[in-house]
């Protein structure tokens, strides 16, 4: 059983109290319930209190000398973060893409030349278990270091049940042996393999008849994912992968409206999903439906940042009502980073979010993007101790100070994972 941690004189704690069990919409998302000179007392594995200094110490003072004390005084200490969509897991590279689309070829060009997901996908097959378990744990310890102590990871880079199998018995094992939570999703449907170019619909049937029950058979995946873009799968396509997956109990996620308004909205909020991602070019209908749904959005602006596009209308969405979450998007090809504080800057600058509304985006929504909700994303009574500590005298700092990783101390179900901004 570890030692209890007691973090004392925060300037900021950010509790986000009050969120767990539905995502933040509209002005909620500023409201972070901020405590002063805060906080909190860690034990077993969860939080047991947050307050004032003088508050804890009431019910703590004669258990101090069994606790690990930490000085906050000038610090934030708020809930660690969580990246909703990444993925974690493949093999190889893509930096001559980046050069030629400098050169101005297209995203969707470059992945009907061969390349793009293609390209990974071919790196990912030839990869064994072993050099993918070594690659994306060096990954995950870069989010870790940067605060972030829950991911989604998504398969998708196989496009055969033999290789999508094997992304996610990868994502199963980091999630037993590192002390970052992975949520897995199954995400078969990311491209059309070359074979089935003529023929989509014929691998539509094979994700639907083969995949998606072997996978959920063997427990390797929470959610069920699908591209749906002109070029990738139809509105109609996505659909039937998305309901056959319920039926086998994958909750369903979508990549929508990403290249060009495509209904991706649309078809998220008839089928239920849990969100949307990526929806830079979503239809006004699209955000009012998944509002109505419930439907959350997860932006990725580092995307569209890296591939010279505008940004998802954040400030549009969640005027809307759309409950918004923010996330790298990590993967070789599009989102090459494990910065998440990058990204809230970027959901400022290229969003037009407020710092309030980043931090609820990359904590307690997020979390309930993963159905994660009612376990992290805030600091409440009850929950897991998942803290970071960051070397900033106000959480609007974290923003004007952009591009810089203030991550001083990581929390980790009541554990010190990262200390001083090294890994423990």
């Amino acid at each position: 059983m570890s030692k209890a941690i007691f973090i004392r004189h925060a300037n900021e704690v950010i509790t986000l109290k009050g969120g767990s069990d539905a995502p933040l919409t509209k002005e909620r998302m500023e409201e972070l319930h901020i405590i002063k000179g805060g906080s909190v007392w860690i034990e077993d594995g969860n939080i047991h209190a947050v307050g004032t200094d003088e508050e804890i110490l009431a019910d703590y003072q004669n258990r101090l000398d069994e606790a690990e004390v930490i000085d906050a005084r000038g610090k934030v200490v708020a809930p660690g973060f969580v990246d909703p969509h990444t993925h974690l897991v493949f093999a190889g590279s893509r930096e001559n893409e980046f050069n030629m689309r400098l050169e101005g070829s297209s995203y969707m060009e470059i992945m009907n030349a061969g390349g793009g997901i293609h390209a990974t996908t071919r790196a990912t097959r030839e990869a064994g278990q072993e050099q993918l378990f070594t690659e994306s744990k060096r990954r995950l310890d870069k989010f870790l270091m940067h605060g972030v102590t829950t991911v989604e990871a998504k398969s998708g880079y196989g496009l055969s049940l033999e290789h999508e199998m094997k992304q996610l018995e990868v994502a199963k094992k980091l999630n037993n042996s590192h002390c970052i939570d992975i949520v897995s999703t199954f995400m078969g449907a990311h491209a059309v393999p070359g074979d089935y170019k003529e023929n989509p619909d014929q691998f539509v049937d094979i994700v639907i008849n083969e995949m998606i029950p072997k996978v959920a058979e063997a427990g390797l995946a929470e959610f069920n994912d699908v591209f749906c873009e002109h070029g990738v799968f139809t509105p109609e396509q996505s659909k039937r992968i998305l309901e056959a997956g319920l039926k086998h109990g994958l909750k369903p996620k979508i990549h929508a409206d990403e290249i060009e308004p495509y209904g991706g909205a649309e078809t998220a909020a008839e089928v239920g999903a849990v969100s949307a991602d990526h929806l830079l070019k979503a239809s006004d209908e699209g955000m009012k439906m998944m509002a109505d749904k419930g439907v959350i959005g997860v932006l990725l602006p580092g995307t569209a940042f890296f591939l010279m596009a505008d940004s998802a209308n954040g400030r549009k969405m969640i005027d809307t009502g759309v409950p918004v979450a923010l996330s790298t998007d990590c993967n070789p090809g599009s989102s090459p980073t494990v910065s998440l504080p990058l990204i809230m800057n970027l959901g400022c600058l290229k969003m037009g979010m407020t710092p309030a509304e980043v931090i609820t985006a990359t904590t307690i929504n997020a979390a309930h993007a993963i159905n994660r909700g009612h376990e992290v994303g805030s600091i409440e009574v009850g929950k897991k101790a998942d803290v970071v500590i960051l070397d900033v005298p106000n959480y609007m700092q974290l923003q004007y100070h952009y591009g810089v990783n203030h991550t001083e101390t990581v929390i980790k179900g009541g554990k010190v994972v990262v200390n001083g901004g090294r890994l423990v």
